[in-house]
């Protein structure tokens, strides 16, 4: 994948989470309307291409408001993502095309699997997760929106046990992805079905979406570690 293609796939998905995201806010009636209705513009303009640059660099200066306004971002992982991506693009965008553009997206990359490989890792670390025990207390004791058939999970350990491993074991495997096209393509494939399968699950939508975004950077970076 070449280094436009990359950035312009990248564009195209950020924008659409982006735009999920805030018609999740627009449509109901709510005093936060006002406040992501500018972001929906915002991801339209960098949807159609029109002033890209400009767009994505008002995206990241109205980032700022909404992080003042929820002191933070208001839904983790999949907002700091979804930010980190954006500010990639952007400086993409703003740098001198060349290097300096290449090692902001290629960042982007980096981070990205760092986010897989570090949250197996933790993960890997905690007797709970080894046990099988953490996945138990998510099904049986969670906030999500689990419904109560799903929580009979929790009553088969061994199950949850494998589970468990299988993820660890995925997340901590992630950075071999790079060794070839196919594989990368076949570990993606199983990261989008992860996330799928925690938006299904748990209702953790917003994950799909922006981590599919960061995605292009990854085959562009593989592209360039391990040429044809």
């Amino acid at each position: 994948m070449t280094f436009d293609a990359a950035i312009r796939a990248t564009e195209i998905l950020l924008a659409l989470a982006f735009f999920q995201q805030s018609a999740e806010h627009i449509i109901p009636s709510g005093s936060v309307r006002l406040l992501f209705l500018p972001r929906a513009i915002g991801s339209l303009l960098v949807l159609v291409g029109f002033q890209t640059d400009v767009a994505l660099l008002l995206l990241s200066l109205h980032s700022a408001i909404v992080l003042h306004h929820y002191q933070g971002p208001y839904n983790g992982g999949s907002d700091r993502m979804g930010l980190l991506v954006l500010y990639c693009l952007t400086l993409a965008h703003w740098l001198p095309a060349g290097f300096s553009a290449q090692m902001a997206f290629g960042y982007l990359a980096i981070q990205v699997v760092l986010s897989y490989f570090m949250s197996g890792l933790v993960k890997i670390t905690n007797p709970d997760w080894r046990s099988g025990q953490a996945l138990q207390d998510v099904f049986a004791f969670s906030a999500y929106p689990v419904s109560e058939s799903l929580r009979l999970l929790a009553d088969r350990p061994r199950l949850l046990h494998t589970g468990a491993w299988a993820v660890m074991l995925f997340e901590l495997a992630f950075p071999m992805g790079f060794v070839h096209p196919a594989l990368l393509k076949i570990t993606l494939a199983i990261a989008f079905a992860f996330h799928v399968a925690n938006a299904c699950l748990f209702g953790l939508n917003r994950f799909v979406w922006f981590w599919a975004a960061s995605y292009p950077s990854l085959f562009w970076l593989q592209a360039q570690i391990f040429p044809p």
